[in-house]
This record gives C-alpha cells, structure tokens and sequence, in this order.
C-alpha cells in the first residue's frame, strides 16, 4: 500500500483519490482487486507517456528551424554532368601529357583540326566551348611544336587559319588510341541500347542550350536588372 500511495503522488491524481480509490471506482463487479490494481497502473502510465511525448514533440517542433534551400546533388543533372566531365579532362590531360607531352586542350583542337583539316580559332571556340583567346594561346604552342600551320582566309584577310601538319596528324592517331579506350571502359557499364540512349539524349540536351542562356538573362531582366548592364569580370 506504502508504494501504491507514492506512486499516486507522483502520477498527481485529484485530491482524494489514488490508485485504490480510481481502481476501486472502475472496478469490474467480481474482479480480484490485484488485477484492477495492474490495469489501472498501466494505463495511467501509458497516459503520462504519452502526454510526455507529445509534449516533446511538441517542444521540438517549436524550437526547429526550418531548414535552408540547399540543392539535392543526387538529383542535380548539373552536378553530375560537371563532376564526369572534370574527372574525365582531369584524368586524359594527365595520361597525355604523360605519355605524349601535350595536355587536354591541345588534345581537342588536334581532334578538331584532324575532323576539318583546316580551322579558325573563332570556329573552334563556337565547337568546344574554349574562350577564343585559350584558342589562340593553344594554337601558338601548337605551331610552336610544328603540330599546325597558319595561313590566312582567302575570303577575309584578317582571320588566320590553322592547317594540320604530318607530324600534328601523326600525334592525333597516337592520342586517339588512348582515348578510344578509355571512352570503352567508360561507357562498359551500359549496354549497347543504353549507349545510343545517352547519345541522344546528350545531344538533345547540347542542343538545348542556347534556351539555358536565353532562360538566365530573362531571370536576370527580372530578378536582378542591375546585373544587366554589368560587365563580368575576368
């Protein structure tokens, strides 16, 4: 009785009454009163628990800030797109310079160069994305190197083109081993369906591009107009 009283005070019943008496109250005609005793202890525990934890919860709730936008990289096409292509220059521009001692961006206007023959600097910028001027201080080292030639537009005099020599062709053949193989073992975690899948659909997305840019000056315009006007730096 001593532990049954104790346990009334801590579980704060109305003055007056206590397990007994709330036992006594609900007491099942017949019912032995160390039964009535055991279901009303556990049910008047599983109540404070109960209570206790929604008021936790509560209390979290109230003290949890919402949480900032982040990007879900897993599903951010950007991140996985610049993640590959990083990694794969990264890797060819240190296999070729050391096997070949010419690094990634020589390497992209030989393969350009060697599809054409003949080149300018202006149309390999359009092709690969490069800065015209990366163009042109990559194609001073390849004539450098005795890999290109120069010679200029017979129809505008003022653009340069760049030709292929022997020796740059030759050095093309050589690089393009290499990277056939490592485009094999690239792409060797897809079947062949898969692969002409990803093809076109890299494509399509190349393609789209220009609705990227045209996408990110409309957001400017509205967002941010005095961005507009402001020259990038660099």
């Amino acid at each position: 009785m001593r532990c049954q009283r104790r346990t009334s005070k801590l579980l704060k019943f109305p003055p007056g009454q206590d397990l007994c008496t709330l036992s006594e109250m609900r007491k099942p005609p017949g019912a032995p009163w160390g039964m009535r005793h055991n279901s009303m202890t556990q049910g008047a525990i599983r109540s404070m628990s109960k209570a206790s934890q929604s008021e936790a919860k509560g209390a979290r709730m109230r003290s949890k800030k919402p949480a900032p936008p982040v990007i879900d990289l897993e599903q951010y096409a950007p991140a996985y797109l610049t993640w590959i292509a990083n990694k794969l220059s990264g890797g060819a521009s240190s296999a070729y310079l050391r096997a070949f001692d010419v690094g990634i961006e020589t390497w992209r206007l030989l393969v350009l160069l060697a599809i054409e023959n003949d080149v300018t600097a202006q149309s390999c910028s359009r092709t690969i994305g490069m800065d015209k001027a990366s163009v042109s201080r990559v194609f001073k080292a390849m004539q450098a190197d005795g890999l290109i030639t120069f010679s200029l537009d017979d129809r505008d005099g003022r653009l340069r083109i760049a030709s292929i020599t022997e020796k740059g062709r030759a050095l093309h053949d050589q690089i393009l081993e290499l990277a056939r193989e490592r485009e094999r073992v690239f792409l060797s975690v897809l079947t062949k369906a898969e692969r002409e899948t990803l093809m076109d659909l890299l494509r399509r997305l190349h393609d789209n591009l220009p609705s990227v840019e045209k996408a990110t000056a409309l957001f400017l315009e509205e967002r941010y107009p005095e961005a507009v006007a402001r020259r990038p730096r660099g």
